[in-house]
């Protein structure tokens, strides 16, 4: 049973707009004519060519092609700005800070600078155009996944980037970290609904969009993840971990021992974060163990626990059926619920 006002917030965000606090988010800023090269030459996606109001989603590899850390890049024109979870930050500074010589390149940490808020729901053009100046609702709506573009609020800088790893699109704000009141104040008078973790978890786990330390570690391949498409680009230069993300989907046909997959099951208990998952075979009454649950939550839409977990790649395809601390389920196709165009 899905408590009430959890149901409540959770349709807020799915069909008017709801506001997710975004304190669990670390910002560094890259300054410096070389900026994009440099960072182009160690994060997986295609750096050099996103121009001024662009953005993307990018790994930080090791050289044997496991995850650093997830992150999101943005090109505000005179700087870059990353936004990643706030317990990779010191690893990712120390990392780029290791590899910097003689390019112009400086680093900044902003996280305490700004106050963040993300806005989302099929209302979050309107509200979030009602309560900036200088970002009109017409042209919100035009900005692509990752688009940012400056503005003001209360006549002060602002910054709006367009945001889809919260499973509902949407926009999230950037403002001094005193305004952060009046912002919030601002969003919930234009109509928009608070949203609590266990709300936008819930919202994430069935778009499938996983989450650094719960669906990926320093142990994980991003094929592993299936970020691919997403976050490494197949036509750019050199970048750190490049040799194996190429080996293995060039002569392993990509192929994994594990990917991330989707459960669903009966009842209404939601797994725990790292519960065994073991095949069943009720044919010949044999189980097996293979795989973990990384990600959990109550699913509103389909009135029913969902998952995310890694398991064996022999027991991927959806209609498997599992079992997790005596609960039956089934392999599900992923994301559990399309999310709206971004």
């Amino acid at each position: 049973m899905v408590p009430e006002a959890f149901r409540e917030a959770y349709t807020a965000a799915r069909q008017r707009a709801g506001i997710i606090d975004r304190a669990d988010r670390a910002r560094i800023v890259v300054s410096g004519r070389d900026r994009a090269s440099y960072l182009h030459g160690l994060l997986t996606n295609d750096i050099t060519a996103l121009k001024p109001g662009e953005g993307c989603y990018a790994a930080y590899l090791t050289p044997q092609g496991r995850m650093i850390t997830d992150l999101w890049v943005y090109e505000l024109g005179d700087v870059m700005l990353l936004a990643l979870g706030a317990a990779e930050k010191e690893t990712l500074v120390a990392k780029l800070d290791q590899f910097l010589f003689s390019e112009d390149v400086q680093l900044g940490d902003v996280t305490g600078t700004f106050v963040s808020l993300a806005i989302v729901g099929p209302e979050a053009a309107r509200i979030v155009g009602s309560a900036l100046e200088d970002a009109p609702a017409s042209e919100l709506v035009t900005l692509p996944e990752h688009g940012n573009r400056r503005a003001r609020f209360a006549g002060q800088p602002a910054i709006v980037l367009r945001v889809t790893d919260t499973g509902e699109p949407g926009f999230e704000i950037l403002v001094d970290a005193s305004q952060s009141d009046a912002l919030l104040a601002a969003l919930r008078a234009s109509g928009a609904m608070d949203i609590d973790r266990a709300v936008a978890e819930a919202l994430r786990i069935e778009a499938a969009i996983p989450r650094f330390r719960r669906d990926m570690d320093e142990d994980t391949i991003p094929l592993e993840a299936g970020i691919e498409s997403r976050a490494i680009s197949l036509t750019k230069g050199c970048y750190v971990g490049q040799e194996v993300i190429i080996r293995v989907l060039h002569r392993g046909h990509g192929r994994v021992a594990r990917k991330l997959a989707g459960l669903t099951f009966d009842g209404e208990i939601v797994p725990a974060d790292g519960a065994t998952v073991v095949a069943v075979d009720p044919v010949k009454a044999v189980d097996r163990e293979v795989g973990r649950t990384t990600s959990g939550s109550m699913s509103p839409v389909l009135e029913r626990p969902i998952a995310l977990a890694y398991l064996h790649r022999d027991f991927l395809a959806p209609g498997t059926h599992v079992s997790v601390n005596g609960v039956g389920g089934v392999v599900t196709a992923l994301p559990f619920v399309e999310r709206p165009e971004s």
